[in-house]
């Protein structure tokens, strides 16, 4: 969970920090005192789009930072990825988040205290937190959203399935698309062929070598300074190990590290220093050996030979008509024919490979048609229990006689998207299959079964919302639910059902909800209030938690605009006592 949040520089919210529980926390404060600051704070926090407009002149730079506990099996996964990425937990095993947004609109993130890319916090974001707003209620509406909730909540072998019917589908219009390309632009392709094969028989005629260019340099150097490379060997080698000449008394460097060895190892009885030097040269005298001996065999080798020049000059002369036309160097033209191989594989449009494409393309076509009715069929099975507790939900947050309805119906064809044919019936497909999934509110008996962008009130949108929450939580997903003004339009007693129910999420779930109904913040376990100050210059705001005495007050405000009311007060607290009474249960 998130155990702390501090928000500093941002919009009207100077410095404050915000001391969060497990269970449920609720923000309320007047309109305008910053409350949706929060929220945008926690999307900084996780990622979310920085607007360098929201933050404050002075000190020009807004941070927001947080404190997050993870429980098992997500702390395991979540510190993983923040190991791998250079950060670590604190002391005691909480992450520490940080987000850092100037006035020029530059952003900077920090993780396990390392500066890491903001995406990293989006990764943290999409395991631990989800955020539901009025934006929320909109994304709802769309079809696809809907197949997705629907998806979502089908289970896991359901998702492996879809998982498995994304792979085939992109594996058939891979095959499809290049078919298709092969037969429309076959005159191109096979131009395209010709010279890739032009340039293939030039370089296997010369049959480059890796490298090849740099060694027949190496040659042509040596064998152009043959005479200069054999005097200077030379010299070196007699310096070394003399002429071989008896009469040639000049002497070399292997006689005297003998004749100096001798005459230490002489004294060696007398002086063991001088015994140990006398070895030193010992080994010296073998290294200046083993260079002789290689002098010797490098002479031995070195050759002027002319033809051999000649021969060197030739076969360079060809390498270069290569690198002029394929690449810089030997080695890009070996690549390049290996490029030029696999893309003739591509390019060929015989007809034995048309057809064999046909046959892969047809058979895919029918694995996929496959996946997709069972798709339609687990959707289906899906739909009636899904719609059942939501329907079930939905009668506890005071719409009793309200039904969801889940369609799930085949996808029309004429879309420009390929078809299929499923169960007989051609159809539209996509990488999620065949269906459109439509949800449909019956607001009370007798009422059209409508889809909800055209049956459901806001108020009655944000329930339905809730209530398929409420049915997410029961299978897992992130650990911390933030909910935003999701109560707009509700009042009474569906007010009280809404704030029943997010004390319910909380048994199971860290809940945030920022609300301006008294009867949902009744039920939190913590209450904190976004409070204005404009007795200064410039307007801020902070927040500060709430208990006992206070927080009737702030319950009474609420409901009348009256928190020095007695009756108000006397209210708040008739009203905080059923919530507590019922939290019990």
């Amino acid at each position: 969970m998130l155990e702390e949040l501090r928000i500093t520089g941002l919009g009207v919210i100077e410095d404050t920090t915000l001391p969060l529980t497990g269970g449920m926390n609720v923000i309320t404060g007047e309109t305008g005192a910053g409350k949706t600051m929060v929220v945008t704070g926690l999307g900084l926090l996780f990622g979310g789009r920085a607007d360098a407009g929201r933050v404050r002149a002075a000190p020009g730079r807004a941070v927001v930072e947080g404190r997050l506990r993870l429980s098992e099996p997500t702390a395991t996964g979540v510190h993983t990825r923040v190991a791998d990425a250079g950060g670590e937990p604190d002391d005691d095993g909480c992450l520490l988040l940080s987000r850092t947004v100037t006035v020029e609109g530059r952003s900077r993130a920090h993780v396990g205290g390392r500066a890491m890319p903001v995406s990293m916090l989006g990764e943290i974001g999409e395991q631990v937190v989800a955020v539901h707003g009025q934006s929320d209620q909109l994304r709802l509406l769309r079809p696809a959203e809907q197949r997705a909730a629907l998806d979502r909540f089908a289970g896991p072998e359901h998702e492996k399935l879809l998982a498995t019917a994304h792979e085939s589908y992109a594996q058939w219009r891979r095959v499809a698309d290049d078919l298709a390309d092969r037969r429309r632009n076959a005159r191109a392709r096979n131009q395209e062929a010709d010279l890739l094969r032009l340039g293939l028989d030039e370089i296997s005629r010369a049959d480059p070598q890796p490298g090849e260019d740099e060694e027949l340099k190496a040659e042509a150097q040596r064998l152009e300074h043959a005479e200069g490379l054999r005097t200077a060997a030379q010299l070196a080698y007699v310096s070394l190990a003399g002429a071989g000449d008896v009469a040639d008394e000049t002497p070399d460097v292997t006689g005297l590290l003998g004749a100096a060895r001798r005459t230490l190892e002489a004294q060696a009885g007398v002086d063991r220093v001088l015994g140990d030097l006398g070895g030193r040269l010992e080994e010296a005298a073998t290294l200046v050996g083993d260079v002789a001996a290689e002098l010797s065999s490098y002479l031995d080798s070195l050759d002027a030979d002319p033809a051999r020049l000649q021969a060197v000059y030739e076969r360079r002369a060809v390498l270069r008509g290569l690198t002029r036309k394929y690449a810089d160097d030997v080695d890009g033209v070996v690549a390049w024919a290996e490029r030029a191989r696999t893309r003739l594989s591509e390019l060929d449009s015989s007809d034995d490979v048309l057809e064999e494409l046909e046959r892969e393309r047809v058979r895919l076509s029918a694995e996929v048609a496959d996946l997709a009715a069972r798709l339609t069929a687990a959707r289906r099975a899906a739909a009636a229990r899904f719609a059942d507790e939501v329907t079930v939900e939905l009668a506890g947050l005071a719409m009793p006689h309200a039904r969801i309805e889940i369609a799930v119906l085949p996808r029309p064809v004429g879309r420009g998207e390929p078809t299929v044919t499923v169960d007989g019936v051609e159809v539209g497909i996509g990488p999620d299959g065949a269906d459109e999934v439509e949800l449909r509110l019956l607001a009370h008996p007798g009422a059209p079964s409508l889809p909800l962008q055209r049956g459901a009130s806001g108020g009655e949108l944000s329930r339905v919302m809730l209530a398929i929450e409420v049915v997410f939580a029961g299978s897992g997903g992130p650990p911390t639910l933030v909910f935003d003004e999701v109560d707009s339009g509700v009042g009474g007693q569906a007010a009280v059902e809404i704030g029943r129910r997010l004390a319910r999420l909380a048994r199971s779930h860290q809940v945030l909800v920022v609300t301006h109904l008294p009867q949902v913040a009744a039920f939190a376990d913590r209450h904190l209030v976004v409070a204005k100050d404009t007795g200064g210059a410039v307007t801020t705001s902070g927040v500060q938690v709430v208990e006992d005495t206070e927080r009737a007050r702030e319950l009474a405000r609420m409901l009348a605009g009256l928190p020095d009311s007695d009756l108000g007060i006397a209210h708040a607290e008739e009203l905080l006592a059923v919530a507590a009474r019922e939290r019990r249960h």
